[in-house]
């Protein structure tokens, strides 16, 4: 179990990838975002947020142990967090939509995960597991509340 919980939390070494591991955590949790959007985006986003979640929770004393405190190579939040911003955000299997919805909301959650605005870095001083994953889910929460208002204003949900 002890490299197990690296492994899952670097995202099978995603994390280990050069030139900012945050942004290719990021970029992989994609993949099972666009799956779970399609299929079930508000209940199966929901659900896939707490697994990444409980994940992130998980193996993160054993990847700071590995790694030092609040690890790059530990992408597993920036999965959470990135599920968190495409929450009841719906896929149409037409690919310039849906690709367009990724990157927009990919850039979204990138900038509050980068910039940590409105408490965001506050949220990183919280002990153990919880300050490495609720700094992600709440910048997810932002990237969340601006792909929800840019759909509504352009009338598109």
């Amino acid at each position: 179990m002890p490299k197990l919980k690296p492994i899952l939390g670097s995202c099978f070494y995603a994390g280990f990838l050069p030139n900012a591991p945050g942004t290719w955590g990021s970029f992989f949790a994609l993949f099972p975002i666009y799956f779970m959007g399609t299929y079930s985006p508000v209940i199966g986003m929901a659900l896939l947020t707490v697994l990444f979640s409980f994940l992130t929770v998980w193996v993160s004393e054993a990847c700071e142990e590995a790694w030092g405190g609040d690890p790059s190579p530990l992408v597993m939040d920036e999965f959470a967090g990135q599920a968190m911003a495409f929450v009841a955000i719906s896929f149409t299997g037409e690919l310039t939509y849906d690709l367009s919805l990724l990157l927009v909301g990919f850039i979204f959650f990138r900038f509050f995960d980068i910039q940590k605005p409105l408490g965001v870095n506050k949220l990183q001083s919280v002990p153990g597991g919880w300050g490495i994953l609720l700094d992600d889910l709440l910048a997810g929460v932002y990237a969340f509340i601006c792909m929800h208002g840019l759909l509504f204003i352009l009338d598109i949900i």
